[in-house]
């Protein structure tokens, strides 16, 4: 059994610009210098409380942080009206995802700082909630970049660490890949650069959805 595991935000959904419009709303609302979108940018990925302590400047998640989590989750359930057409698949990704799906023996997957709300809702909305057999969110896991969901999708799917691939666009995808004994695929259209995927240890780095088959084939055949 071969398990695919994605990354959804800047990896299958392009959220960048909501995710760091209701940072700023967060931070103003409650009397903070708002992130910069750049800064907002660098810490898609993390869970949520974990993204606004980095923001905050702190190690760890405060009290603070978790306030400002779940004002964030308020805004952006409030914009979910006005949000149409702005949580769209990046090109390719649901013609790769359909192809993938139809191989033998593979499980399709997402490791995400997004909540499983969040995931249901968005797997749903773009028609592909059926490709994925095993979904692991920060509701049931640490953060990324620690090895946990990963961990958890293996033992849920039976599949080997050999036999599992992370594609994200991330370090923080690549890191908890490779913190779990994990091929890793780095995609190059997603909020990190490319050399710093690399730098992470990315096995390949793609440019587009229409590369993937074949990287995911020399990773598994290697």
């Amino acid at each position: 059994m071969k398990l695919i595991m994605f990354d959804m935000d800047g990896t299958l959904i392009d959220t960048e610009a909501l995710i760091t419009e209701h940072m700023t709303s967060t931070f103003a609302g409650a009397g903070l210098e708002p992130p910069t979108p750049a800064e907002a940018r660098r810490v898609i990925g993390l869970s949520l409380p974990v993204a606004i302590a980095r923001l905050l400047g702190d190690s760890e998640v405060s009290l603070q942080a978790e306030k400002l989590a779940d004002d964030y989750r308020k805004h952006y359930r409030a914009s979910l009206v006005s949000a149409e057409g702005r949580e769209g698949l990046f090109p390719g990704a649901r013609d790769a995802l359909d192809i993938l799906a139809a191989w033998p023996d593979v499980i399709l997957g997402i490791a995400t700082g997004k909540g499983l709300h969040g995931v249901h809702r968005l797997t749903k909305l773009h028609g592909i909630a059926g490709h994925f057999t095993t979904l692991q969110t920060p509701d049931h896991n640490p953060s990324k970049p620690h090895p946990g969901m990963i961990d958890r999708a293996m033992r849920e799917t039976g599949a080997e660490k050999l036999e599992t691939v992370m594609i994200g666009d991330t370090t923080f995808d690549i890191e908890m890949g490779k913190a779990a004994g994990v091929k890793a695929i780095g995609v190059t259209w997603g909020y990190h650069e490319p050399e710093e995927l690399a730098a992470a240890g990315a096995d390949l780095l793609i440019d587009s959805y229409a590369d993937l088959p074949a990287a995911i084939k020399q990773l598994l055949e290697s």
